[in-house]
């Protein structure tokens, strides 16, 4: 038995009560995500069963509870709407476990390829961005079921245009039972967040439909759900070559989601989240759960708080709700089957909406505004290119803001605290610190490799015409490497300093950079000018100046 199973009378009640208690809240959203994937609802209980089970088995996590997210659900209708055009439930269900396996299969094989740092891949105002893109997509794609119309879907902006010109056609019935369910869930959100609200409102519904027959007034409800467990589902191996893609996106985001909800939800005495490890866990539930009808699952950080608030302590806590989910396909499903599709649309709308946050957005912009161009940049994306399309999106601006941020390193003037042995670079904030006539202290940030060593040459260049020193120091402690392109930019910078009657000397070099600094041209600057640090710099070039009967003050200046 794995630790996260490690079961005591003290931890055993507190998980029943988390389990149940998070079932109250899995249940009604999983099969309110399946409706967004354009799955049966079904579907949904089937993802809030296997891969909690197998999570539960094997995953680094005490509390996470593995099933469908509101993210995974949009990618994966965008998916399946592409692979089965016509929606048929029989292709769908085929090529949904298709879906499902390669996104298992993707991340186990990431697994085996360490690849688990790609849980940081896409970077957090990205992440915001395309987030609340996601959010706006699901609450658009939500409006036509809350109101009893029906459109045909083509892209953000088609929709909406589409969707005001069926307005007239909308169900007013439908549209108070909407606004009933909608209303319920706010007051109850905001009254106790993560409380079992969903299971409430659901269950009011379904009173709702059997009592006033809805279905005989138009409203649209959920329909038949087989009254059983899942049954074996195999996935189509035609299906793969044009499913691939989207399984790419989707087990990126599963890993994302699933590692940040873990790490976020971690209590100071669990063991620690690894990500590997997470890799072949998430990858098992959702192989796993493929083989049973499942659509794609990863950690969810509603349910997850939930099992936390309660009390949860070990992972029987998802072996509860799975449970709970069984018991609800064998006993519960003809009564869901009256449940309005209006009320399952306002659970989507109303834990979707999270999504789009204003106030993250107001954050980034106050203090990065590149990176809010970012966030702005993604959420964009996602409204033109689509869902999946964005995350590609997400990934290039991830890059580019990753590059800009390593090609633009910095060159920092260094000088020393009055009266402290402080040294720091030059800011207007210090006006008062000392440089040393003379001397001039630089100090390069970051790895020095190809896409920076132009930028960082230039930089120097252009201190040292502007400084006019006699002795130019690199302090080098904030470097970690050095890459070939940008030794030899160093060589030559050197030599030209040199020409122009300026000595160069380099300090605090690491082992791996001093290796390479020996192993290249600048070898012949011999060791009087490989010094240890740049306080070692300071006083080496005082002990020069007062050698050649200059001031023992060096003619400081502030």
């Amino acid at each position: 038995m794995t630790p996260n199973l490690e079961l005591s009378s003290s931890t055993l009640r507190a998980d029943a009560i988390a389990g149940l208690t998070a079932a109250a809240v899995v249940l009604p959203k999983a099969m309110a995500y399946a409706t967004v994937a354009g799955l049966s609802v079904s579907v949904g209980l089937y993802t809030a069963f296997v891969p909690l089970i197998v999570y539960a088995l094997i995953g680094t996590s005490r509390v996470l509870s593995v099933s469908s997210t509101t993210t995974l659900a949009i990618l994966t209708g965008a998916q399946l709407g592409l692979a089965v055009p016509d929606g048929d439930p029989v292709n769908l269900t085929v090529a949904a476990a298709t879906l499902t396996a390669l996104t298992g299969v993707l991340l186990i094989g990431a697994s085996v390829l360490r690849l688990g740092f790609l849980a940081n891949f896409i970077s957090t105002p990205v992440l915001t961005g395309f987030k609340a893109g996601i959010g706006l997509v699901i609450v658009l794609d939500q409006v036509p079921k809350l109101v009893g119309i029906h459109i045909t879907k083509r892209d953000f902006f088609h929709d909406i245009a589409s969707l005001a010109q069926h307005v007239p056609e909308a169900s007013l019935i439908t549209v108070a039972v909407a606004a009933a369910a909608l209303v319920a869930l706010l007051v109850a959100e905001r009254l106790k967040p993560h409380s079992s609200a969903p299971l409430f409102v659901v269950a009011a519904g379904i009173a709702a439909s059997w009592f006033f027959s809805l279905p005989a007034s138009g409203v649209a409800t959920v329909g038949t759900i087989p009254q059983a467990l899942p049954a074996l589902t195999l996935p189509s191996f035609a299906l793969v070559g044009q499913l691939l893609p989207g399984a790419l996106g989707i087990a990126l985001m599963s890993f994302t989601e699933t590692i940040a909800a873990g790490r976020a939800f971690a209590a100071p005495a669990d063991p620690p989240i690894t990500a590997n490890r997470e890799l072949v866990a998430t990858g098992a539930a959702n192989l796993g759960g493929a083989l049973f009808g499942a659509m794609p699952a990863g950690g969810g950080t509603s349910q997850t708080a939930v099992v936390r608030a309660v009390g949860g302590r070990t992972q029987t806590a998802s072996l509860v709700t799975a449970a709970a989910a069984a018991a609800t396909m064998l006993v519960f499903a003809p009564f869901l089957g009256r449940l309005p599709q209006a009320v399952l649309a306002a659970v989507v709308i109303v834990y979707s909406v999270g999504l789009i946050s204003p106030a993250e957005f107001i954050a980034i912009r106050k203090i990065r505004t590149l990176e809010f161009t970012w966030a702005i940049a993604a959420f964009a994306g996602v409204l033109i290119f689509g869902t999946l399309q964005g995350i590609m999106v997400a990934i290039v601006l991830s890059l580019i803001g990753l590059s800009s941020q390593v090609v633009n390193s910095k060159v920092y003037v260094i000088g020393r605290k009055r009266g402290a042995d402080v040294l720091r670079p030059l800011s207007p904030e210090n006006p008062d610190d000392e440089t040393f006539e003379g001397l001039l202290i630089l100090r390069p940030e970051g790895r020095l490799f190809f896409a920076n060593a132009q930028q960082i040459g230039d930089q120097i260049r252009a201190l040292v015409a502007e400084h006019r020193p006699t002795v130019v120091a690199l302090d080098l402690s904030r470097v970690p490497d050095i890459e070939y392109s940008a030794l030899q930019m160093l060589v030559d910078g050197e030599r030209r300093v040199t020409a122009d009657g300026v000595t160069v000397w380099l300090a605090a070099a690491n082992p791996n950079v001093l290796a390479c600094i020996r192993a290249s041209p600048l070898a012949e600057l011999g060791r009087e000018r490989l010094l240890f640090n740049a306080r070692a710099v300071i006083t080496k070039y005082r002990d020069q100046v007062a050698a050649k009967d200059t001031p023992g003050k060096g003619s400081e200046r502030g």
